[in-house]
Protein backbone atom coordinates (compact mmCIF):
# COMPACT_ATOMS: atom_id res chain seq x y z
CA UNK A 1 0.00 0.00 0.00
CA UNK A 2 2.54 2.71 1.30
CA UNK A 3 4.61 1.64 -2.78
CA UNK A 4 1.51 2.32 -4.35
CA UNK A 5 0.98 5.76 -2.56
CA UNK A 6 4.55 6.73 -3.33
CA UNK A 7 4.61 5.62 -6.63
CA UNK A 8 0.72 7.38 -7.47
CA UNK A 9 2.71 10.83 -6.04
CA UNK A 10 5.64 10.04 -7.99
CA UNK A 11 3.15 10.07 -11.21
CA UNK A 12 1.50 12.96 -9.70
CA UNK A 13 4.54 15.21 -9.27
CA UNK A 14 5.55 14.46 -12.61
CA UNK A 15 2.61 15.25 -14.11
CA UNK A 16 2.55 18.73 -12.41
CA UNK A 17 6.22 18.96 -13.44
CA UNK A 18 5.05 18.41 -17.20
CA UNK A 19 2.49 20.78 -17.50
CA UNK A 20 4.82 23.42 -16.37
CA UNK A 21 6.97 22.49 -18.73
CA UNK A 22 4.32 22.16 -21.52
CA UNK A 23 2.93 25.68 -20.43
CA UNK A 24 6.45 26.91 -20.92
CA UNK A 25 7.23 26.22 -23.83
CA UNK A 26 3.67 26.94 -25.64
CA UNK A 27 4.72 30.23 -23.96
CA UNK A 28 8.24 30.46 -25.81
CA UNK A 29 6.67 30.13 -29.19
CA UNK A 30 3.79 32.65 -28.77
CA UNK A 31 0.96 30.61 -28.62
CA UNK A 32 -1.78 30.84 -26.10
CA UNK A 33 -1.45 27.99 -23.39
CA UNK A 34 -4.65 27.44 -22.07
CA UNK A 35 -6.11 27.49 -25.54
CA UNK A 36 -3.78 25.11 -26.57
CA UNK A 37 -4.48 22.62 -23.84
CA UNK A 38 -8.47 23.42 -24.45
CA UNK A 39 -8.27 22.21 -28.00
CA UNK A 40 -6.18 19.10 -27.12
CA UNK A 41 -9.08 18.23 -24.73
CA UNK A 42 -11.74 19.36 -27.54
CA UNK A 43 -9.94 17.51 -30.08
CA UNK A 44 -9.53 14.26 -28.45
CA UNK A 45 -12.70 14.25 -26.47
CA UNK A 46 -15.20 17.03 -27.84
CA UNK A 47 -17.41 14.83 -29.48
CA UNK A 48 -18.72 11.92 -30.50
CA UNK A 49 -16.29 10.91 -33.59
CA UNK A 50 -13.42 12.83 -31.59
CA UNK A 51 -13.98 9.97 -28.94
CA UNK A 52 -13.79 6.94 -31.60
CA UNK A 53 -10.95 8.07 -32.85
CA UNK A 54 -9.24 8.06 -29.47
CA UNK A 55 -10.21 5.28 -28.19
CA UNK A 56 -9.27 3.62 -31.63
CA UNK A 57 -6.05 4.66 -30.97
CA UNK A 58 -5.87 3.55 -27.86
CA UNK A 59 -6.78 0.15 -28.41
CA UNK A 60 -3.54 -1.27 -30.45
CA UNK A 61 -1.41 1.00 -28.31
CA UNK A 62 -2.95 -1.14 -25.07
CA UNK A 63 -2.28 -3.94 -26.75
CA UNK A 64 1.46 -3.51 -27.78
CA UNK A 65 1.83 -2.62 -24.10
CA UNK A 66 0.32 -5.55 -22.51
CA UNK A 67 2.29 -7.74 -24.86
CA UNK A 68 5.21 -5.38 -23.78
CA UNK A 69 4.98 -6.14 -20.38
CA UNK A 70 5.42 -10.01 -20.60
CA UNK A 71 8.41 -9.63 -22.04
CA UNK A 72 9.49 -6.79 -19.76
CA UNK A 73 8.83 -9.40 -17.15
CA UNK A 74 11.43 -11.75 -18.80
CA UNK A 75 14.08 -9.42 -18.78
CA UNK A 76 13.46 -8.56 -22.56
CA UNK A 77 13.14 -5.71 -24.45
CA UNK A 78 11.26 -6.87 -26.92
CA UNK A 79 11.81 -3.33 -29.35
CA UNK A 80 10.50 -4.95 -32.21
CA UNK A 81 6.68 -5.27 -31.29
CA UNK A 82 6.49 -2.04 -33.70
CA UNK A 83 7.66 -4.99 -36.85
CA UNK A 84 5.38 -7.36 -35.37
CA UNK A 85 2.35 -4.84 -35.67
CA UNK A 86 2.98 -4.52 -39.10
CA UNK A 87 3.17 -8.20 -39.76
CA UNK A 88 0.06 -8.79 -37.97
CA UNK A 89 -1.59 -6.08 -40.28
CA UNK A 90 0.00 -7.72 -43.37
CA UNK A 91 -1.16 -11.20 -42.20
CA UNK A 92 -4.88 -9.62 -41.46
CA UNK A 93 -4.69 -7.60 -45.10
CA UNK A 94 -4.05 -11.01 -46.48
CA UNK A 95 -6.79 -12.91 -44.94
CA UNK A 96 -9.33 -10.08 -45.84
CA UNK A 97 -7.99 -9.84 -49.44
CA UNK A 98 -8.35 -14.32 -50.33
CA UNK A 99 -10.67 -15.53 -47.36
CA UNK A 100 -14.53 -15.56 -48.76
CA UNK A 101 -17.42 -16.61 -46.95
CA UNK A 102 -19.57 -14.35 -44.14
CA UNK A 103 -18.32 -11.68 -42.05
CA UNK A 104 -17.85 -13.76 -38.86
CA UNK A 105 -15.54 -16.10 -40.73
CA UNK A 106 -13.27 -13.33 -42.55
CA UNK A 107 -12.99 -11.59 -39.80
CA UNK A 108 -11.85 -14.55 -37.72
CA UNK A 109 -9.55 -15.37 -40.22
CA UNK A 110 -8.22 -11.95 -39.74
CA UNK A 111 -7.62 -12.50 -36.57
CA UNK A 112 -5.91 -15.77 -36.49
CA UNK A 113 -3.36 -14.54 -39.74
CA UNK A 114 -3.06 -11.65 -37.59
CA UNK A 115 -1.53 -13.51 -34.49
CA UNK A 116 -0.16 -16.23 -36.51
CA UNK A 117 2.31 -13.49 -38.47
CA UNK A 118 2.87 -11.38 -35.16
CA UNK A 119 3.78 -14.03 -33.49
CA UNK A 120 5.98 -15.85 -35.99
CA UNK A 121 7.99 -12.58 -36.36
CA UNK A 122 8.40 -12.08 -32.45
CA UNK A 123 9.68 -15.62 -32.57
CA UNK A 124 12.59 -15.08 -35.02
CA UNK A 125 14.80 -12.18 -32.34
CA UNK A 126 13.29 -15.10 -29.69
CA UNK A 127 15.69 -17.32 -31.48
CA UNK A 128 18.38 -15.42 -32.09
CA UNK A 129 18.25 -14.18 -28.12
CA UNK A 130 18.40 -17.83 -27.16
CA UNK A 131 19.77 -20.18 -29.50
CA UNK A 132 22.62 -17.25 -30.73
CA UNK A 133 22.94 -15.07 -28.25
CA UNK A 134 22.17 -11.62 -30.35
CA UNK A 135 20.16 -9.19 -28.59
CA UNK A 136 16.33 -8.32 -29.05
CA UNK A 137 16.97 -4.60 -29.15
CA UNK A 138 19.31 -4.88 -32.65
CA UNK A 139 17.52 -7.90 -34.19
CA UNK A 140 13.98 -6.41 -33.26
CA UNK A 141 14.81 -3.09 -34.33
CA UNK A 142 16.31 -4.44 -38.46
CA UNK A 143 13.58 -6.83 -38.61
CA UNK A 144 11.03 -3.81 -38.03
CA UNK A 145 12.24 -1.99 -41.38
CA UNK A 146 12.24 -5.70 -43.09
CA UNK A 147 8.19 -5.62 -42.13
CA UNK A 148 7.63 -1.93 -43.16
CA UNK A 149 9.44 -2.61 -46.61
CA UNK A 150 7.93 -5.46 -47.25
CA UNK A 151 4.58 -3.84 -46.45
CA UNK A 152 5.21 -0.86 -48.68
CA UNK A 153 6.40 -3.77 -51.63
CA UNK A 154 3.36 -5.17 -51.35
CA UNK A 155 1.55 -2.26 -50.93
CA UNK A 156 3.52 -0.77 -54.53
CA UNK A 157 3.49 -4.38 -56.25
CA UNK A 158 1.22 -7.39 -55.97
CA UNK A 159 -1.41 -5.91 -53.91
CA UNK A 160 -1.40 -2.27 -55.46
CA UNK A 161 -4.30 -0.59 -56.80
CA UNK A 162 -5.38 -1.10 -60.99
CA UNK A 163 -3.20 0.83 -62.70
CA UNK A 164 -1.85 2.80 -59.73
CA UNK A 165 1.63 2.90 -58.32
CA UNK A 166 1.22 4.76 -55.32
CA UNK A 167 2.42 4.53 -51.78
CA UNK A 168 -1.33 5.77 -50.40
CA UNK A 169 -2.28 2.39 -49.74
CA UNK A 170 -4.04 -0.81 -50.61
CA UNK A 171 -7.30 -0.34 -52.42
CA UNK A 172 -9.73 -1.02 -49.44
CA UNK A 173 -11.09 -4.38 -48.43
CA UNK A 174 -14.26 -5.65 -48.56
CA UNK A 175 -16.84 -5.31 -46.62
CA UNK A 176 -16.78 -8.39 -45.14
CA UNK A 177 -13.81 -8.07 -43.52
CA UNK A 178 -14.46 -4.99 -41.55
CA UNK A 179 -14.87 -5.20 -37.95
CA UNK A 180 -18.57 -3.52 -36.84
CA UNK A 181 -18.89 -0.39 -35.74
CA UNK A 182 -20.99 2.23 -33.62
CA UNK A 183 -23.46 3.62 -36.25
CA UNK A 184 -21.43 5.96 -38.60
CA UNK A 185 -18.19 5.97 -36.42
CA UNK A 186 -15.27 4.11 -36.21
CA UNK A 187 -15.10 2.92 -33.11
CA UNK A 188 -15.54 -0.75 -32.59
CA UNK A 189 -16.80 -2.57 -29.51
CA UNK A 190 -15.06 -5.97 -29.95
CA UNK A 191 -11.99 -4.78 -30.32
CA UNK A 192 -12.57 -2.62 -27.40
CA UNK A 193 -13.88 -6.02 -25.48
CA UNK A 194 -10.45 -7.95 -26.69
CA UNK A 195 -7.93 -5.28 -25.95
CA UNK A 196 -9.72 -5.21 -22.04
CA UNK A 197 -9.82 -8.81 -22.30
CA UNK A 198 -5.85 -8.73 -22.79
CA UNK A 199 -4.96 -6.23 -19.97
CA UNK A 200 -6.76 -8.68 -17.79
CA UNK A 201 -5.58 -11.73 -19.22
CA UNK A 202 -2.08 -10.28 -18.66
CA UNK A 203 -2.29 -8.79 -15.49
CA UNK A 204 -3.77 -12.50 -13.99
CA UNK A 205 -1.15 -14.15 -16.44
CA UNK A 206 1.63 -12.15 -14.39
CA UNK A 207 0.50 -12.14 -10.89
CA UNK A 208 -1.62 -15.88 -10.23
CA UNK A 209 0.06 -18.27 -11.95
CA UNK A 210 3.11 -20.65 -12.08
CA UNK A 211 3.98 -19.13 -15.88
CA UNK A 212 4.21 -15.57 -14.19
CA UNK A 213 6.48 -16.48 -11.33
CA UNK A 214 8.73 -18.12 -13.90
CA UNK A 215 9.02 -15.55 -16.20
CA UNK A 216 9.81 -13.18 -12.80
CA UNK A 217 12.10 -15.66 -12.02
CA UNK A 218 14.13 -15.37 -15.36
CA UNK A 219 14.04 -11.87 -15.91
CA UNK A 220 15.44 -11.25 -12.35
CA UNK A 221 18.37 -14.11 -12.52
CA UNK A 222 17.99 -16.79 -15.52
CA UNK A 223 21.28 -18.39 -14.86
CA UNK A 224 19.96 -19.30 -10.71
CA UNK A 225 16.67 -20.00 -12.58
CA UNK A 226 18.02 -22.28 -15.01
CA UNK A 227 19.76 -24.34 -12.17
CA UNK A 228 16.38 -24.41 -10.00
CA UNK A 229 15.06 -26.11 -12.79
CA UNK A 230 12.97 -23.25 -15.30
CA UNK A 231 13.83 -23.73 -18.72
CA UNK A 232 14.77 -20.53 -19.17
CA UNK A 233 14.83 -20.51 -23.26
CA UNK A 234 11.65 -22.00 -23.54
CA UNK A 235 9.97 -19.33 -21.17
CA UNK A 236 12.06 -16.35 -22.75
CA UNK A 237 10.50 -17.74 -26.31
CA UNK A 238 7.06 -18.01 -25.17
CA UNK A 239 7.33 -14.17 -24.05
CA UNK A 240 8.25 -13.30 -26.87
CA UNK A 241 5.27 -15.63 -29.10
CA UNK A 242 2.83 -13.77 -26.19
CA UNK A 243 4.02 -10.59 -27.23
CA UNK A 244 4.10 -10.60 -30.53
CA UNK A 245 0.12 -12.62 -30.86
CA UNK A 246 -1.00 -9.02 -29.37
CA UNK A 247 1.44 -6.93 -31.72
CA UNK A 248 -0.62 -9.20 -34.46
CA UNK A 249 -4.13 -8.30 -32.78
CA UNK A 250 -2.71 -4.97 -32.86
CA UNK A 251 -2.19 -4.65 -36.40
CA UNK A 252 -5.37 -6.94 -37.56
CA UNK A 253 -7.36 -3.84 -35.70
CA UNK A 254 -5.60 -1.39 -37.24
CA UNK A 255 -6.08 -2.98 -40.76
CA UNK A 256 -9.13 -4.00 -40.79
CA UNK A 257 -11.11 -2.18 -37.83
CA UNK A 258 -9.26 1.70 -38.27
CA UNK A 259 -8.25 1.82 -41.79
CA UNK A 260 -9.93 -0.74 -43.86
CA UNK A 261 -6.97 -1.35 -46.19
CA UNK A 262 -3.24 -1.75 -46.03
CA UNK A 263 -1.30 1.66 -45.36
CA UNK A 264 3.19 1.85 -45.32
CA UNK A 265 2.68 3.83 -41.38
CA UNK A 266 0.08 0.71 -40.41
CA UNK A 267 1.78 0.16 -36.77
CA UNK A 268 1.69 3.97 -36.56
CA UNK A 269 4.27 3.95 -33.76
CA UNK A 270 1.95 2.48 -31.17
CA UNK A 271 5.04 -0.22 -30.30
CA UNK A 272 7.33 2.10 -29.56
CA UNK A 273 4.98 4.46 -27.22
CA UNK A 274 3.90 1.13 -25.82
CA UNK A 275 7.36 1.30 -24.13
CA UNK A 276 6.95 4.32 -22.55
CA UNK A 277 3.44 3.51 -21.69
CA UNK A 278 4.73 0.40 -19.85
CA UNK A 279 7.68 2.30 -18.17
CA UNK A 280 5.59 5.00 -16.93
CA UNK A 281 3.27 2.57 -15.32
CA UNK A 282 5.92 0.87 -13.30
CA UNK A 283 5.63 -1.96 -15.33
CA UNK A 284 2.23 -3.09 -13.34
CA UNK A 285 -0.71 -4.15 -15.84
CA UNK A 286 -3.32 -2.44 -14.01
CA UNK A 287 -2.00 1.24 -15.09
CA UNK A 288 -1.69 0.05 -18.57
CA UNK A 289 -5.19 1.16 -20.01
CA UNK A 290 -5.58 4.75 -17.96
CA UNK A 291 -1.71 5.46 -18.93
CA UNK A 292 -2.40 4.79 -22.21
CA UNK A 293 -5.92 6.71 -23.29
CA UNK A 294 -3.75 9.92 -21.86
CA UNK A 295 -1.59 9.29 -24.30
CA UNK A 296 -3.69 8.04 -27.50
CA UNK A 297 -5.96 11.57 -25.95
CA UNK A 298 -2.81 13.73 -26.71
CA UNK A 299 -2.09 11.97 -30.14
CA UNK A 300 -5.63 12.72 -31.49
CA UNK A 301 -5.98 16.19 -30.01
CA UNK A 302 -2.81 17.48 -30.73
CA UNK A 303 -3.91 17.67 -34.32
CA UNK A 304 -6.04 20.42 -33.45
CA UNK A 305 -3.26 22.49 -32.66
CA UNK A 306 -1.63 22.51 -36.20
CA UNK A 307 -5.47 23.38 -37.30
CA UNK A 308 -6.37 25.95 -34.91
CA UNK A 309 -2.94 27.29 -33.53
CA UNK A 310 -0.23 26.64 -36.33
CA UNK A 311 1.61 24.61 -33.64
CA UNK A 312 3.37 21.60 -34.99
CA UNK A 313 1.64 18.60 -33.62
CA UNK A 314 4.98 17.17 -32.90
CA UNK A 315 4.45 18.56 -29.57
CA UNK A 316 2.54 15.60 -28.92
CA UNK A 317 5.58 14.05 -28.78
CA UNK A 318 7.31 16.48 -26.74
CA UNK A 319 4.30 16.48 -23.94
CA UNK A 320 4.76 12.48 -23.79
CA UNK A 321 8.64 12.44 -23.91
CA UNK A 322 8.81 15.44 -20.88
CA UNK A 323 6.41 13.64 -18.82
CA UNK A 324 8.71 10.21 -19.04
CA UNK A 325 11.89 12.27 -18.45
CA UNK A 326 10.01 13.63 -15.62
CA UNK A 327 8.69 9.99 -14.04
CA UNK A 328 12.30 8.17 -14.51
CA UNK A 329 13.80 11.58 -12.59
CA UNK A 330 11.34 11.14 -9.84
CA UNK A 331 11.55 7.50 -9.71
CA UNK A 332 15.52 7.50 -9.85
CA UNK A 333 15.10 10.08 -6.62
CA UNK A 334 13.32 8.12 -4.92
CA UNK A 335 15.15 4.83 -5.53
CA UNK A 336 18.33 6.68 -4.46
CA UNK A 337 16.52 7.97 -1.27
CA UNK A 338 15.31 4.85 -0.23
CA UNK A 339 18.59 3.66 -0.54
CA UNK A 340 19.94 6.21 1.59
CA UNK A 341 17.48 5.40 3.87
CA UNK A 342 18.08 1.78 4.45
CA UNK A 343 21.87 2.72 4.57
CA UNK A 344 21.74 5.26 7.36
CA UNK A 345 21.39 2.25 10.32
CA UNK A 346 23.89 0.65 9.42
CA UNK A 347 26.29 3.41 9.31
CA UNK A 348 24.68 4.55 12.63
CA UNK A 349 25.32 1.04 13.74
CA UNK A 350 28.54 1.01 12.86
CA UNK A 351 29.68 3.93 14.24
CA UNK A 352 27.90 3.26 17.79
CA UNK A 353 30.24 0.05 18.12
CA UNK A 354 33.51 1.64 17.51
CA UNK A 355 35.89 1.22 20.10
Amino acid sequence: MIAMLRRSRSVLVSLALSFAVTLLLLIVVDAPPFDALRLLWEGSFGSDTKIADTLMAWIPLVLAAAGLLVTFRAGLWNIGVEGQIVMGAIGAAWAAREVGGPSWFVILAAFVAGVAFGTGWALVPGALRTRFGVHEIFSGVALFFVAGGLAIYLIIGPWSREGIASTSGTDPFPDASWLPTVGRLRLSIPAIVIALAAVAGVYVLLRGTRYGLRLKAVGRNPASAFLMGVPTSRVMLSAFAVCGALGGVAGTVQAIGFHHKLVPSISGGYGFLAILVVLLAGFRAVWIAPIALFFSAILVGSTQLSLRLQIDSSLAGVIQGVLVLFILITGGWQARRALRTAAAPADTLSVGTEP
